[in-house]
């Protein structure tokens, strides 16, 4: 026997049926009144805001900004078959016009520290000593090969510009491609910038190339414009009161929170089609608003579980010490509880417009999908044994594959190969000795003494010995002060600095800064290897250094990059904690059951295994996008299982029925409902596959594996695990 509703959930019902125009009503202004500020929201562009504040990295990094004016070069490198003379150490006058005019040029553009340019013409320019200027500038300004050449610009610091960065990056990239011959451009501030335009870029375009192709697949499902289109407004209308709150509260979107359209599609979209299917299953023999008036009254409560337990879930990211990972747990709890807010005041209004007499259609194959979900209930139901043994046997190959997950460094590797960033960064790792440049910096003496300088010789010495162009895992390139000045080194010290100072005025003040006491050695590294390459030798740089200067560190954007991964995982794990142990609370809350509440983690941790798992086997590495994919997994999967567990509960306690019919009712209706979701979201997401950017690919596929995995999941083992502790 059917249990009534509760009196609360009945005065809700009626008060968002009968006022439903006025709530639709209300909705359009709010959306309206919330566009512009919601077109304001802006893109933080900073690799910074990716660490926690008190990160030992970062600080040392900011220091040596502070110390030394930073090294945000944007570097132009060209290849010129002219460039010498034969048999010398001499630029040919052609050579020497080409980069002269190459400079006038730059010299032109904001954003550029026009006095600190490094080039060769400058470098050269002096006419004893060019032999020892040559090989000090191989692998910075000129190649191994005597053919290829760079200018280092240096950008004038962020914010102090008179116009922004990216019309900086653009201004020099057309002037390079202007050239003959055509230059590359490269440098870490650069490679950053892309990133983050094409996450920012791909967003916007992909977002509505998503949305059209999840618009088709739901009207092919129900065959119906109107119930095409409503997911679509729920997830539209929750997205611009999200943006529109967050503006006005000062936050921005991050790399880690660009994943808020994605997301919120897939918690809209899941729950206007579970609305879908049971109001056109009421539709057949109740009139339209007594159809919907039941549909609420059967999906309200559930459908706040889920919204509770998902946004609990992002909630659980909060914790995090890195400020644009706990925004987006902010942003996402947010948007989460905005869909439920969405769904009451729009969706009643919007679904019985114009009196509409309408029932959604049935999809191509339906009944077909029906009676095999019916002949799983059956199959898992008789061989729980082979069923859960199979299951097990999976998800321990799946885990297995845990320990072969390795992390991404290869800033490249975020790129399409045929990519303008990914030409330029083959012409420097080939030719230039890698685009990896960063610094190990120590204590120094106020005035440079002949002691402390064979002290810093000795040290560079010893770098040196790591030093080998074409072995991976070694620095390609060391500069210390005292290259320069040994170039000088039949003078006293004096005339040596100050004679260094005229040929290159720049080289002593990027190396040494007397005020704050500090100096530093240059090092170069390729880019494009393996994290742990990248990591070893970092350390064994370290290790050398704190040898003779214990308060020796290395720092650098390259640095920076290289501990970017580890950086954003670095609270994962007591987050998912948090999670699990809230969605339990929840649930049994919900349900007053403990054990009910429990098993719903285990169809919920069977994804996230699935996915990290199958990354492990596949070698598809941990990136800048998937580092969350965990906590991300969990809070998009949670959902379907108390959706499946409500019409669990709803057909075995409140309407009497035995184990085997409640599962197999529970099957053909919401697992229909999350079928249908699954496939119409997948669909959407593949056209994250047309992305520049590769992690945000990584991301689509990733997210597609855990919505199936959760799929499986809850029509495979929940009903396995409702099996040991409902079946009576």
């Amino acid at each position: 026997m059917t249990a009534a509703p509760p009196s609360w959930l009945i005065r809700l019902t009626n008060l968002l049926l009968d006022y439903r125009r006025w709530w639709l009503a209300l909705s359009i202004l709010l959306t309206a009144a919330a566009w512009f500020p919601a077109s304001r929201l802006q893109f933080e562009q900073s690799i910074e805001s990716l660490y926690a504040k008190d990160n030992v990295r970062l600080a040392a990094w900011r220091e040596s900004k502070q110390t030394f004016g930073g090294d945000e070069f944007v570097v132009i490198a060209y290849t010129d078959q002219d460039l010498f003379v034969p048999g010398e150490d001499r630029l040919t006058d052609a050579a020497r016009e080409r980069i002269e005019a190459l400079l006038k040029q730059l010299e032109r553009v904001p954003g550029l520290q026009k006095d600190s340019f490094q080039n060769l013409a400058q470098a050269l320019q002096a006419p004893i000593g060019r032999s020892i200027i040559r090989k000090l500038m191989e692998g910075v300004l000129v190649g191994a090969d005597g053919e290829t050449t760079a200018i280092f610009c240096r950008l004038e610091p962020e914010g102090t510009a008179k116009i922004p960065r990216a019309q900086t990056y653009q201004l020099v990239r057309d002037i390079a491609t202007a050239h003959n011959p055509p230059a590359a451009v490269v440098g870490e501030p650069v490679q950053v910038h892309d990133m983050f335009r094409y996450v920012e870029e791909d967003g916007a375009t992909l977002g509505w190339a998503s949305a059209l192709l999840l618009m088709l697949v739901i009207f092919i499902l129900f065959r119906s414009i109107r119930w095409m289109v409503l997911p679509l407004i729920v997830v539209q209308v929750t997205l611009i009161w999200t943006k529109a709150l967050l503006v006005l509260s000062g936050m921005q979107l991050s790399m880690v929170s660009s994943m808020l359209n994605s997301l919120v599609t897939i918690i809209g979209i899941a729950t206007v089609m579970h609305i879908t299917l049971r109001f056109r299953e009421h539709r057949f023999t109740r009139e339209p608003v007594e159809a919907l008036r039941q549909t609420m009254l059967e999906l309200t409560v559930p459908i706040f579980w889920t919204i509770a337990t998902t946004a609990a879930g992002f909630a659980a990211v909060l914790t995090s010490s890195i400020a644009p990972v706990a925004s987006f747990g902010i942003m996402m709890t947010l948007a989460t509880l905005i869909v439920l807010v969405t769904c009451g005041l729009v969706l009643p209004g919007a679904i019985l417009l114009g009196e509409s007499r309408g029932i959604p259609g049935r999809a191509p194959a339906e009944a077909q999908v029906t009676r095999a979900l019916g002949h799983l209930t059956v199959w898992v139901e008789h061989r729980p044994l082979i069923v859960g043994g199979v299951m097990a046997l999976f998800t321990a190959i799946c885990a297995a594959g845990l320990f072969r997950l390795q992390v991404e460094t290869d800033f490249s590797k975020n790129f399409r190969a045929n990519s303008p960033i990914v030409k330029s960064l083959d012409l420097f790792e080939t030719r230039l000795g890698g685009a990896g440049t960063w610094e190990v910096n120590f204590p120094a003496p106020q005035a440079l003494d002949a002691a402390f300088l064979k002290q810093v010789r000795e040290f560079a010495a010893e770098l040196r010995q790591l030093e080998d162009q074409k072995s991976p895992g070694r620095l390609t390139k060391v500069i210390a002060v005292t290259d320069g000045l040994d170039v000088l080194g039949m003078l006293p010290l004096s005339w040596q600095i100050s004679a260094l100072e005229r040929m290159q005025p720049d080289f002593i003040t990027s190396l040494y800064n007397p005020q704050q006491g500090r100096m530093r050695i240059m090092l170069r590294a390729r880019e494009r290897q393996p994290s742990e390459t990248k990591l070893q030798l970092i350390a064994d740089v370290e290790q050398a250094a704190q040898k003779r200067f214990p308060e020796a560190r290395a720092t650098g954007l390259f640095v920076l990059l290289t501990y970017l991964i580890e950086s954003l995982m670095g609270d994962q794990v007591s987050s998912f904690v948090i999670a699990a142990v809230a969605i339990v609370v929840l649930m049994t809350i919900a349900y007053r059951s403990l054990a009910l509440g429990s098993i719903l983690l285990i169809p919920n941790l069977f994804p996230i295994v699935l996915v990290i798992g199958a990354m492990g086997w596949i070698g598809l590495p941990i990136n800048i996008a998937t580092a969350m994919i965990a906590s991300v997994s969990m809070g998009l999967t949670v959902d379907s299982s108390i959706h499946y567990l409500a019409g669990y509960i709803d057909a075995r306690r409140r309407r009497g029925l035995s184990f085997s019919a409640a599962l197999k009712e529970t099957h053909q209706g919401v697992g229909l409902a999350l079928v249908f979701a699954n496939i119409a979201l997948v669909v959407g997401f593949s056209v994250l596959a047309m992305s520049h950017f590769i992690p945000l690919i990584y991301f689509g596929i990733l997210v597609s594996v855990a919505m199936l995995g959760g799929l499986l999941g809850n029509l495979i083992l929940l009903p396995l695990l409702l099996r040991l502790v409902d079946r009576k």
